[in-house]
């Protein structure tokens, strides 16, 4: 049996995603390219409803497009209400990943297995200031759980040092739980996150502000891996 999206990322770890909330649109396919040509593993895609976050992004339609453009996973991240009600239409779109967050669902177990009824594997995401057990009671039917380092809604925020406990906690009590973090991954906090025990490594700023997204992804990863095998 070949293997999934989930486990080719697992098998990765740790891997960078870049985010393209802060990509070129208007260079869509130069982006994906470039990504490409640098090795990444997967994309992470931020959807964003001005409802749930203060944010309006993109919807199925940029997901369809990156699906024709690429066979890299496409890890999607809905920020949005009631996220059950636009799942398939995610994965019809062509999401390999559907993450939502326990903010935005009233039985997470139950929204974790609708989601994988899809045919698809599922997340939930945590807010930093969001109790804890929100996510830690549901993890066990998680595929993914991401800890967001920042609110979600806006790229760019500074990493709050929350988040790693979050994960180490996670990565205690659910060893074979991927784990994601999002929000303020740089060179100089993708170390820390490693070695809380975080798997994926969501990166939007730190690799599009440089001109050559191979030299700063080669950078994170270096990063990341250093931190890894040091720990």
């Amino acid at each position: 049996m070949p293997p999934t999206p989930l486990t080719s990322l697992r098998e990765s770890a740790p891997a960078i995603l870049p985010s393209l909330l802060q990509c070129d649109f208007g260079n869509l396919e130069r982006e994906v390219r470039a990504l490409e040509a640098a090795g990444v593993a997967a994309l992470h895609l931020d959807v964003m409803d001005g409802h749930f976050v203060p944010n309006l992004t993109y919807g199925m339609p940029i997901v369809a497009s990156l699906r024709d453009l690429t066979e890299l996973t496409l890890d999607v991240h809905l920020m949005i209400a009631n996220p059950l009600d636009y799942a398939a239409a995610f994965r019809d779109a062509g999401a390999d990943i559907i993450t939502v967050h326990v903010e935005a669902v009233s039985e997470p177990v139950t929204a974790v297995r609708e989601i994988q009824s899809l045919g698809v594997g599922a997340g939930l995401a945590i807010n930093p200031h969001t109790p804890f057990e929100k996510i830690t009671a549901a993890a066990a039917a998680c595929d993914i759980a991401l800890v967001m380092s920042v609110p979600a809604g806006f790229g760019g925020q500074p990493f709050d040092s929350c988040a790693l406990q979050r994960l180490a906690d996670l990565r205690r009590d659910h060893p074979d739980l991927v784990l994601e973090v999002d929000g303020g991954v740089n060179i100089d906090t993708i170390g820390r996150c490693t070695d809380a025990g975080a798997d994926l490594l969501v990166v939007g700023s730190a690799i599009f502000r440089h001109a050559s997204y191979s030299s700063a992804i080669d950078d994170l990863s270096a990063a990341a891996k250093k931190s890894s095998s040091a720990s």
